[in-house]
């Protein structure tokens, strides 16, 4: 296990540790001094400073890297949402190996993808929306080193009280408990040269690959969902140098015919045929 990787482990341990002092505190009515009950907090972020220092920090790649070329993960009228073609690390942080991630979209037709209501209705289904079930390819000849499915895919967040729950309440609790339950369902593949690619918020019951496997480029993989930490049915997809997000960097991509798509443009990807052999 790499330092970085033993780090955030400790981090959430500790992390935990603090919010369950603090409902001690609260409910047992413990009187317990307040810099007992702040050490596991200000510990679990000094935990994390020193392994990204030991471990090589996220934003620093051991090998600097030119975009990796690979086929899109997806095919048909999408857009694109929280894209390294405007900024880096696209989502905000580093974090996960998502410095260069990206989010995408369906968008079959205008006004089939239901919009943002800021009170109105609070949710929706994830069938709503065009992009779940939408399926999902490999983007090149690869190996699965991880197949994780069996997480639900939950209601849409796409008013404001469900996009403040998702910030403040489901984010943070999914933060604490692994980036396993931030992906949902989630395959990760081994394309080589030290490159591997991710794909999240995947349907449950859809991976049609397990570990081990080989698969290729333009294969169906999975189908999109409303897994993890998701405002609505999309994929994340990423590149990065790790199998493991804890203890990977991210990779820029170009996606073939494509590029990188900016925040909001539409891009149209043509049908994969798996290549044979």
């Amino acid at each position: 296990m790499s330092v970085r990787k033993l780090g955030m482990v400790a981090s959430r341990i500790l992390q935990l540790l603090f919010i369950g002092l603090v409902i001690a505190a609260v409910c047992l009515d413990l009187d317990l001094p307040l810099r007992w009950i702040v050490l596991p907090l200000v510990l679990a972020f000094a935990v994390v400073t020193v392994a990204n220092r030991w471990g090589g920090a996220p934003d620093s790649p051991r090998v600097a890297r030119d975009p990796v070329e690979v086929a899109p993960p997806v095919t048909g009228r999408w857009s694109a949402r929280n894209s390294p073609a405007d900024r880096t690390p696209s989502h905000g942080i580093h974090a996960h190996g998502q410095t260069y991630a990206i989010d995408v979209v369906a968008e079959p037709a205008p006004g089939q993808r239901p919009a943002f209501h800021w009170l109105w209705p609070l949710a929706r289904r994830p069938q709503d929306f065009p992009a779940f079930g939408a399926p999902v390819l490999a983007v090149a000849d690869a190996t699965v080193v991880k197949a994780a499915d069996g997480q639900r895919d939950h209601l849409s967040r796409t008013s404001l009280p469900g996009l403040l729950y998702l910030l403040l309440v489901e984010g943070s609790v999914r933060e604490l408990t692994g980036t396993g339950r931030i992906l949902g369902n989630h395959v990760v593949l081994d394309l080589g040269d030290g490159t591997y690619a991710a794909y999240a918020h995947l349907r449950r019951g859809s991976l049609t690959v397990r570990e081990g496997d080989r698969v290729r480029a333009g294969q169906p993989i999975a189908r999109c969902g409303n897994s993890g930490n998701s405002t609505e049915p999309h994929l994340h997809f990423q590149l990065m140098d790790a199998p493991d997000p804890d203890a990977a960097r991210g990779i820029p991509f170009t996606w073939r015919g494509i590029g990188v798509p900016r925040n909001g443009e539409t891009f149209e990807a043509p049908a994969a045929t798996p290549a044979l052999g």
